[in-house]
């Protein structure tokens, strides 16, 4: 399916739209301040061995200390078992290591220490020795010519390995020599910065989100790369004239005075993915709930009521959620455990015909993912591989009035909390008057329909309740001051 990229940049974000059919199908959002950090190499320093765990936390300069399991530490001890952590590492060792999941909400970094670095069309394992063909180079044939002409044009004092990527598959021989001259040149200047350095310290930083778009999502199916930077434009050409050339035809400079996103629709798309609920076409909808442990999504008819019967109805719900669903994985970047609830189904056919709908839907998403069948309960349980911040994590932040619970006291509940907090206060203090600060909708109702149940608190602790709304408290707020 044909697809194009729209490429908003700002000074201090970039922002990537993958478009088929005029559909925003992925966002991607870059930072200046808080970049992604998957596929960085850093000097890092054991701050702790976890013989338990068979793991160790790595310090490489973030925030939080980076987790490093046994089952990444590269081994030349190949289909053997791995040695226990604690006979690999000790507490302040250095230590080589690249990153392969960002911190998410309360983890650190994911790393490994099997190094690879990926150029535009191939993947260099310094550690290793093998050439791999990427999978989807599917004829074993064209797999096998292209081992053999990458094994001829690694020269002989090559000690590392290959992965060859889907884009060398019609690269010529002089384009595939670069490649391999341009990742031995990097990783001598890697290995250069971490002979005397001290950790932690940054080695190499992956390319910026503008970069790896020409180098990673780019691929036959793109129609084109619009751009509405100029000179963001100038420097991706030029990036692409020297490392891709395949790629510059392909991208354009917008010039038009309406903003990019806004001409194509993809601000409107980002706040419906920010949204709890995703209306469907037919007039169900779902409901979506993100949590630090996975996602769970609700089918509902909603207001659909179909035209034949009640099973038909409930089938073309489901199929429809489906599409949809496969749909906002990716938009939304969600990514762990994921339990969908579709509309109970009685017929066998109809549950069959509804799962393949996702998984063929689920097919057009590049990342890895798992689906499992209907359990007995109905759900159907699934996984998508989680590298980096979902779309949600990375916009937004917890309410600061419900704290992420989605919901508030009510002001009824409130008034009673305080009601409380006045006995409470009148038998260890002895006040002349309590004044009660609190939201307006609370005093309100103070003032209304709870005025009997505060009269006859203040006449049986003896004091006077005085009420002052404060505008600026949220519902839950309150303080009791003593006078």
């Amino acid at each position: 399916m044909p697809e194009e990229f729209l490429v908003n940049f700002t000074p201090q974000e970039t922002r990537v739209a993958l478009m088929q059919k005029g559909v925003v199908q992925e966002l991607h959002v870059e930072r200046s301040t808080s970049r992604g950090i998957v596929g960085n190499i850093y000097l890092g320093q054991v701050v702790r061995v976890l013989p338990g765990m068979q793991s160790a936390f790595v310090e490489i300069g973030l925030e939080r200390t980076a987790f490093l399991h046994v089952a990444d530490i590269w081994s030349e001890r190949n289909g053997e078992s791995p040695r226990p952590i604690e006979r690999i590492l000790s507490e302040g060792q250095k230590i080589t290591v690249q990153v392969l999941k960002d911190p998410l909400g309360t983890k650190g970094a994911r790393l490994s220490t099997q190094i690879s670095i990926a150029g535009r069309l191939l993947v260099y394992l310094p550690q290793d020795r093998h050439i791999g063909i990427s999978q989807r180079i599917e004829n074993e044939s064209e797999r096998e010519a292209l081992r053999k002409r990458l094994a001829a044009l690694i020269p002989g004092d090559e000690a590392g390995g290959y992965i060859v990527r889907t884009m060398a598959e019609s690269a010529s021989d002089d384009e595939l020599a670069t490649d391999i001259a341009y990742l031995r040149k990097l990783w001598g200047e890697i290995r250069s910065h971490a002979g005397d350095a001290t950790p932690p310290r940054l080695l190499y930083e992956d390319l910026n989100l503008g970069q790896r778009l020409l180098r990673d999502l780019v691929s036959e199916e793109t129609a084109r790369i619009v751009l509405d930077s100029r000179e963001n434009h100038q420097k991706l050409s030029a990036f692409a004239a020297e490392y891709m050339p395949r790629v510059l035809p392909l991208i354009s400079h917008y010039t038009g005075e309406r903003p990019l996103f806004d001409m194509y629709g993809v601000e409107d798309e980002i706040e419906k993915a920010l949204a709890r609920r995703v209306d469907l076409k037919s007039g169900g909808y779902l409901i979506m709930d993100q949590t630090e442990a996975m996602t769970t999504i609700d089918v509902n008819t909603g207001g659909f009521v179909g035209a034949r019967n009640f099973d038909d109805t409930i089938f073309k719900t489901n199929l429809e959620a489906a599409q949809a669903i496969a749909r906002q994985l990716r938009l939304r970047n969600l990514g762990g455990i994921i339990i969908i609830d579709f509309i109970d189904m009685e017929s066998q056919e109809h549950r069959d015909s509804v799962l393949d709908e996702l998984k063929r839907t689920l097919a057009r998403d590049h990342t890895k993912m798992s689906v499992s069948g209907f359990t007995q309960l109905g759900l159907v349980e699934m996984t998508r591989k989680r590298t980096r911040e979902s779309l949600a994590h990375l916009l937004c932040e917890p309410c600061p009035t419900c704290e992420g619970r989605g919901e508030v006291k009510t002001a009824r509940t409130v008034c009673y909390e305080i009601l409380r907090e006045l006995l409470r206060e009148a038998r260890q203090f002895n006040a002349r008057e309590f004044r009660v600060l609190a939201a307006p909708d609370v005093i309100d109702l103070f003032l209304d329909e709870e005025s009997q149940a505060l009269a006859m608190l203040s006449e049986f602790i003896d004091r006077t309740v005085s009420l002052h709304p404060e505008a600026s408290y949220t519902q839950e707020q309150y303080d009791i001051v003593l006078l």
